[in-house]
């Protein structure tokens, strides 16, 4: 039997996990052992834990505890105290996901131990490298041994940057095997989408039922640590109220908004925006939660990477927060616009789209994503 060890972290990272551990349990039980650990990079109840229970997440076997951290004083610490797990474990490999301090820690801590890695998302460009997680994506990408590219776009990234699709086995981090698979977002979509219009509690609470409205969220530091920024995006979402009366925003605050809100926002505004009827500013949501709204809404306004796809997987157009997206194809189809933190940007955006009539055709796959993963880890590692 094959030893796996799986990096999480973070909320999408988490979530992500559930499509590959489901088909181990599934399908691979006699052939994959899988050990998850959790960094703690995440360590709100409502930001990690939750997810376990409601997707059915085995419990991790290690939780490093790191929490909130500079970028270098985290990853040090997850390298640190992975170096003793992956001693103990001897695992024939490592799996990580995307593209978080957790995933580049787990790379950097498995290629000194020459441990193959397994990057799931792997050839995601957003070809701006002030961005960390452009940073942490590169950097694994070129020391795994296994890679698989949800997207035709992620895999010729991989082959422009000398990743070659005619390696043959043994696979090492110098002759890397590398995948166009799809998406196993697509594959928890898929599973949970009627479990998540049954049983979650979002829609209800927030008396959503008969209402139209819009589904946003913010959590970039890019957006959220800058007060001309996110003024312009709550600039942006009042006009938008404005100009579909018959909407309301739906906001899940993560902590970070929610502090620098407080802090970097004048406090009258802050305060129209709290007090306007149709702003609905809830606390973060589960997943089941996210994707009953991401089903119910009309559109989506985020700077999450993850929520980009699940509108595309859900048939709802996106505005994107931020100045450029790794998954260039939602954009080429017409399904999303770019608008980074330009109020007149998203504004415009939110309008062209819902003048739109949209199509949605198949881009990341058929929702198999997480058991081609498996078979390819069973064969070659």
């Amino acid at each position: 039997m094959k030893k796996i060890v799986t990096i999480i972290g973070a909320r999408p990272q988490i979530i992500k996990s559930a499509a590959i551990s489901r088909a181990v349990r599934d399908e691979f039980g006699d052939q994959l052992q899988e050990v998850i650990v959790h960094t703690g990079q995440h360590y709100d109840e409502n930001m990690s834990s939750v997810f376990f229970d409601e997707m059915n997440i085995p419990e991790p076997h290690y939780n490093l505890g790191v929490g909130s951290a500079s970028h270098g004083k985290q990853t040090a610490m997850m390298i640190e105290r992975l170096e003793v797990i992956l001693r103990d474990e001897e695992p024939n490999g490592l799996l990580v996901y995307g593209d978080t301090n957790s995933t580049l820690a787990g790379a950097i801590t498995a290629s000194k131990m020459h441990i193959p890695i397994v990057h799931v998302e792997a050839g995601l460009r957003s070809f701006n490298k002030s961005m960390p997680e452009e940073v942490n994506r590169v950097v694994c990408d070129h020391l795994s041994t296994l890679l698989f590219s949800p997207t035709k776009a992620g895999y010729l990234h991989l082959k422009a940057e000398g990743f070659s699709p005619k390696t043959t086995p043994p696979y090492s981090p110098d002759t890397p095997k590398i995948y166009h698979c799809g998406d196993i977002m697509l594959d928890n979509t898929l599973f949970f989408k009627d479990v998540a219009l049954q049983k979650n509690t979002v829609i209800e609470m927030n008396q959503l039922q008969s209402k139209n409205f819009f589904l946003s969220t913010i959590h970039r530091g890019a957006n959220t640590d800058h007060a001309t920024h996110l003024t312009a995006i709550f600039e942006a979402f009042l006009t938008i109220l404005e100009n579909f009366p018959s909407h309301s925003i739906v906001l899940p605050l993560h902590p970070r908004t929610l502090k620098n809100m407080e802090e970097r926002l004048e406090k009258d505004f802050l305060e129209n925006i709290r007090n306007h009827e149709r702003m609905i500013i809830i606390p973060p949501v589960s997943y089941l939660n996210i994707l009953a709204l991401e089903s119910k809404c009309d559109l989506l306004i985020t700077d999450s990477g993850g929520l980009q796809k699940e509108a595309y997987f859900n048939e709802k157009p996106c505005v994107i927060l931020r100045p450029e997206t790794e998954w260039t194809e939602i954009v080429e189809q017409g399904n999303a616009v770019i608008a980074n933190a330009d109020k007149a940007k998203i504004v415009d955006g939110v309008d062209k789209l819902m003048q739109k009539k949209l199509k949605f055709p198949p881009l990341y796959g058929d929702g198999s994503a997480a058991v081609f993963v498996c078979e390819q880890i069973v064969k070659y590692l």
